[in-house]
């Protein structure tokens, strides 16, 4: 079996009306956990490796540890590089075998983030591999004012950028924030709606954790087809290995398996709520 390419997991949550759940992976506990959940709600997934996570881990370790998860996957499973900053590790990503990357160049300006990812796309089109961009700028939400819509997508520049650049799926920044919010989040839903009116391809939502359920749905249904998780599962993997150690865990084992447990629950929850379980039937 090989790793999907994202592309079709997107395009197949874009005709059906659900998301695909892209996890932030960063150990073999936190990869067998998106792998078996994804079997048992029968939910096509994509597993995420972030840049700081192959700085930490390096990228063959993560890759063959996906691969091992792969063997033995009976659903569609995808292996995503997110938060590609740096070039060069994006292209790495892209010849290791990921079936898709993203290049940030969020922060850029607009002109220079078009230039990155044509350069990316050009690449990576050359080997079958999705290409994610993002236009905006979804920021931390360890600070106030993640409202503040001065950095949130320009409907009209996100169509000619997905025009001039040629990129796969475009995530938008709405209202969401990276990490743990310190206020409720507020979605611009007319902003995202005008964005999907005016794009014909997935656009993908980061920030995925901490965000309303009912939020996260309205905006599935007005053409988000890619949510990323990745601050709940470690916050969870986290908190349960020190309630295990406080508990008189004697072993490393016998904290990681009840860290592994409640970061499944955290991923089965959020399959759930995308609307992905049962999805791996139409592949």
């Amino acid at each position: 079996m090989r790793f999907v390419s994202t592309a079709k997991l997107l395009h197949h949550a874009q005709a059906n009306g659900y998301a695909v759940g892209a996890f932030n992976v960063f150990n073999m506990e936190s990869l067998q956990a998106v792998a078996q959940v994804a079997e048992e709600e029968k939910a096509p997934v994509i597993i995420m490796c972030e840049q700081r996570d192959i700085g930490f881990a390096g990228i063959n370790y993560l890759y063959h540890l996906a691969l091992a998860a792969l063997a033995d996957a009976t659903v569609p499973i995808a292996l995503h590089l997110d938060h590609g900053k740096d070039p060069d590790v994006v292209k790495q990503g892209i010849y290791t075998g990921f079936s898709s990357v993203m290049i940030d160049g969020s922060s850029m300006p607009f002109e220079d983030n078009i230039r990155l990812t044509r350069e990316i796309v050009k690449v990576a089109h050359a080997q079958g591999v999705t290409v994610e961009a993002e236009l905006g700028h979804v920021g931390g939400a360890g600070a106030e004012g993640i409202n503040d819509d001065s950095v949130y997508t320009n409907p009209l520049l996100a169509a000619e950028f997905v025009q001039r650049t040629a990129v796969d799926s475009l995530a938008v920044a709405i209202g969401t924030a990276h990490g743990v919010y310190v206020e409720v989040p507020k979605l611009d839903f007319e902003r995202l709606e005008e964005i999907s009116q005016g794009v014909a391809i997935p656009l993908v939502l980061h920030g995925g954790s901490g965000t309303p359920d009912d939020d996260l749905q309205r905006a599935i249904s007005l053409g988000i087809c890619k949510i990323n998780v990745g601050t709940d599962i470690r916050m969870q993997f986290m908190a349960a290995f020190v309630e295990s150690k406080a508990a008189g865990a004697k072993d490393v084992r016998d904290a990681l398996s009840p860290a592994r447990a409640v970061m499944k629950e955290v991923i089965r929850d959020r399959i759930r709520v995308f609307g992905a379980a049962g999805r791996a039937n139409g592949f």
